[in-house]
């Protein structure tokens, strides 16, 4: 019964994400991207982060931009379990559908370069992991289905049903600071080399309250139902051993039957033994934080109407360090996950995009680009990168128009592949294949100055996991996401 108590946190003390891009890393680190995703070859100052080598094409002097987005996110996990028709608030189903909400009302970016010459210093700072925090106000599948089958394992002993209340918030982000330089080796050749500091910042919060009994009496407490029960099998289990001694007495061996009793008694005595921890219900707390740097690389190539761009950046090396009320070590794994001083691996894996952009006139740029996610090759906690089938793909594509020397248009979208496995997939640490659109415009109110707005939105598919069919348990994984930016860029 601890193994179920504890699983049922730790399956959802996970990455928590509101924004676009890999398993766990955010793309989206400008309001250009929102409006056209399909950046990864374009001359912008947002190319600081997603071509930085592009940026030594940009005018000499300096460049300013400053963007917020806001993230609103749900994931929506539909639960089919038979324990859960013993719910008090279930209504007799066996299927329930459990909603958390995810919101990063200010997410910040600042990008800032400097062209002097065939150079480019430049600067990012961005949130390129986590974004915001996730709450589910009623708890989760894992949770509600640990107390719904330890109601049902409790029948024997008078237990009709079940009411708890459940709680899970986890709010993870990770702030990025990347420094580095371009240099046009040709006028239409460029290469850039940077660093990239990660700072991981998380707090995890899971509850189970309030738990209560279904009797033919009505509901009581689970403490006070642990009393009579543990009280009843003593009883029983008292008279039982005295049966036992009265066939020894005799020099008799004491029927099977008996024995069998006696055995069932110990188990289900040692089982309540192990519930009466939990009484009281379950509370966790967990802050995490950890730094990690490593280099990021880039190319650029313009030749006619075209330009070529990629980069790479390598495997970060994460180490979240636990601040947690979990201060005893336990014999379940994942569990350690969550141990006061301990470090838990959650690398950001490294990252290949390749973009081109194609002129057929002046005003109008099409772009088409490609992200892959090695996140076969990094060290997250328990392996679980070994659970997914490949790497995270996405394949981008946009157009942007030049209606007027100040005014600029474009709508691009995004097509994310992940390699998942029902193994991978659980309450909180799961993603999902989806598609997402982008628009938006900038004006320059001033020769220098330039404002943006854009919109983003992220359509999901479902993932369907069947963990058994008799009974029958399953879930099925979908999620939700809409980003509102506003941008502006001074160029001096």
């Amino acid at each position: 019964m601890k193994k179920f108590f504890l699983s049922a946190i730790v399956f959802t003390m996970t990455s928590v994400s509101a924004l676009a891009g890999g398993i766990l890393t955010n793309t989206n680190q400008s309001v250009l991207f929102l409006k056209n995703p399909a950046r990864d070859a374009a001359i912008g100052l947002d190319g600081v982060y997603s071509n930085p080598a592009g940026v030594a094409f940009m005018p000499q002097g300096f460049h300013l931009a400053f963007n917020w987005q806001y993230a609103h996110q749900t994931r929506t996990i539909t639960s089919v379990n038979p324990v859960f028709a013993l719910g008090r608030k279930n209504g007799g189903s066996d299927t329930k559908i459990f909603e958390g909400v995810a919101d990063a009302p200010i997410i910040p970016s600042l990008q800032a370069a400097y062209n002097v010459g065939d150079w480019s210093m430049q600067f990012n700072f961005s949130v390129p992991g986590g974004g915001g925090k996730c709450e589910f106000a009623d708890g989760l599948g894992s949770f509600e289905s640990v107390v719904g089958s330890i109601a049902n394992m409790l029948q024997p002993l008078g237990a009709q049903g079940y009411d708890m209340d459940g709680y899970m918030r986890g709010r993870q982000y990770y702030y990025g600071f990347q420094l580095g330089a371009a240099y046009k080796v040709t006028p239409d050749f460029s290469v850039y080399g940077g660093m990239r500091l990660l700072y991981g910042d998380a707090t995890y919060k899971a509850k189970i309250s309030n738990i209560q009994v279904k009797t033919a009496g009505g509901y009581v407490d689970f403490s006070d139902f642990m009393m009579q029960a543990t009280g009843t099998v003593e009883g029983n289990l008292a008279q039982v051993n005295a049966g036992i001694a009265q066939y020894q007495a005799l020099g008799l061996e004491a029927p099977a039957e008996l024995l069998a009793t006696k055995a069932q008694l110990e188990g289900t005595q040692q089982s309540l033994g192990n519930l009466q921890k939990y009484a009281q219900g379950v509370n966790l707390l967990c802050n995490q934080t950890s730094l990690g740097i490593a280099p990021v690389i880039g190319v650029d190539y313009k030749f006619g109407q075209f330009n070529i761009a990629a980069k790479y950046e390598f495997k970060t090396q994460i180490r979240m360090k636990n601040e947690s009320t979990v201060n005893e070590a336990s014999e379940i794994a994942a569990v350690n996950k969550f141990r006061d001083g301990e470090e838990v691996n959650e690398d950001a894996p490294a990252l290949l995009t390749v973009g081109v952009q194609w002129k057929p006139v002046d005003a109008v740029s099409l772009n088409v680009g490609y992200h892959h996610f090695y996140d076969k090759n990094v060290n997250w906690y328990n392996n679980t990168q070994e659970l997914l089938d490949g790497g995270s793909n996405e394949y981008l594509a946009g157009v942007e128009w030049d209606i007027n020397d100040r005014l600029n248009v474009s709508l691009g979208g995004q097509l994310t592949r992940y390699q998942l496995t029902d193994a991978y997939m659980n309450d909180m640490s799961f993603v999902v294949n989806s598609y997402s659109l982008g628009f938006g415009f900038s004006y320059k109110v001033k020769d220098n100055i330039t404002l943006t707005a854009a919109y983003f939105q992220t359509n999901y598919d479902n993932y369907d996991r069947v963990t058994s069919t008799e009974p029958q348990v399953s879930d099925s994984f979908t999620r939700t996401n809409r980003v509102l930016g506003l941008g502006v860029q001074v160029d001096i």
